[in-house]
């Protein structure tokens, strides 16, 4: 399928610089810490951006199980916004442009989806591929994030994949994307974020931070973040008092933090941005938590769906 078939532009073609790294953030099945949907909006809110086209949300969108939004006025309908899945040209915190693919999972047709990923980024001429999801796991606030990378970035998988697990997980619109591009030797990686299970529900902003260091770390793209970290430093905050005042939360910290530090003692990955506590329990216990954890995720779902710039 034509990226035309799925894929409207909003500008010309030939107004699109060639050879930008693409970054994606797509909100899906799972997106723990609210990660992607902070990242995703702190990017579009504090840089400068053009939308370069959508995709079509009644070709993607199952609207019975997202409905959008409508304002009711007194006695009218004002205000309907559907969801947005869209391409953006984006200037770094330096004036560097990169593409910004961002918006919701798609619902139907993945595999034109992918193809029209692909062939956007066969016709931008895109330099890297760069994504980002997150999941939760049983690991403490207390210590750095952790990732598993995955792609053809062999140096990023090297440094930085603290967990490299052999299972079976519910695929993203991304993972195929990913797995397509790979099949092509297209450059490519992604970044699963490792958020503590118990704020997996929580908007986490080292989450949002998390992501953009990672981004950075495969493009060199730079990120303003003082926001975020001013945020983190206060939503932190008030997770210390809450564990000074409630003793079970106190014991499940400490515990965390205890089988994390084991895990990282005999685990010879040391990604180079990250402390030698290292942010993982054991690989068996991950495993464990993870099958639990997309279980109930399977148990829901089956119970429940020049420039453009102006200068």
């Amino acid at each position: 399928m034509s990226v035309n078939s799925l894929f409207s532009f909003s500008v010309s073609v030939a107004d699109v610089p060639r050879g930008l790294p693409l970054v994606a953030g797509i909100t899906g099945f799972t997106d723990s810490g609210n990660a992607v949907t902070q990242f995703t909006d702190y990017i579009l809110d504090t840089l400068d951006s053009r939308l370069v086209g959508e995709f079509d949300h009644d070709q993607l969108l199952d609207y019975r199980a997202r409905r959008p939004v409508i304002y009711f006025d007194q006695d009218h309908l004002t205000g309907y916004e559907p969801p947005r899945l869209g391409l953006y040209l984006v200037k770094d915190d330096i004036g560097r442009p990169f593409l910004f693919l961002t918006g919701y999972e798609p619902d139907f047709k993945w595999n034109a989806f992918a193809d029209a990923v692909l062939e956007l980024a066969r016709l931008f001429d895109v330099s890297s591929t760069t994504w980002v999801h997150a999941i939760p796991m049983p690991t403490p606030h207390t210590r750095p994030l952790g990732t598993t990378v995955s792609g053809n970035r062999a140096d990023l998988v090297a440094s930085h994949s603290v967990w490299r697990p052999h299972t079976q997980v519910p695929a993203t619109a991304m993972h195929l994307v990913e797995y397509r591009m790979h099949q092509r030797d297209d450059v490519v990686v992604g970044f699963v974020l490792l958020i503590p299970h118990y704020l997996g529900d929580t908007e986490f902003p080292p989450a949002a931070i998390k992501a953009l260091e990672m981004i950075s770390l495969a493009t060199g793209l730079v990120f303003p973040t003082d926001r975020l970290r001013e945020e983190g430093r206060t939503f932190l905050a008030k997770i210390d008092e809450q564990k000074e005042s409630n003793e079970e939360l106190a014991k499940l910290v400490t515990a965390l933090e205890q089988r994390y530090d084991a895990y990282m003692a005999d685990n010879a990955v040391r990604p180079a941005n990250l402390d030698d506590q290292g942010p993982l329990p054991s690989a068996d216990e991950i495993a464990a938590e993870l099958e639990k954890f997309l279980a109930l995720r399977r148990t829901t779902e089956n119970s429940d769906g020049d420039s453009l710039f102006d200068s």
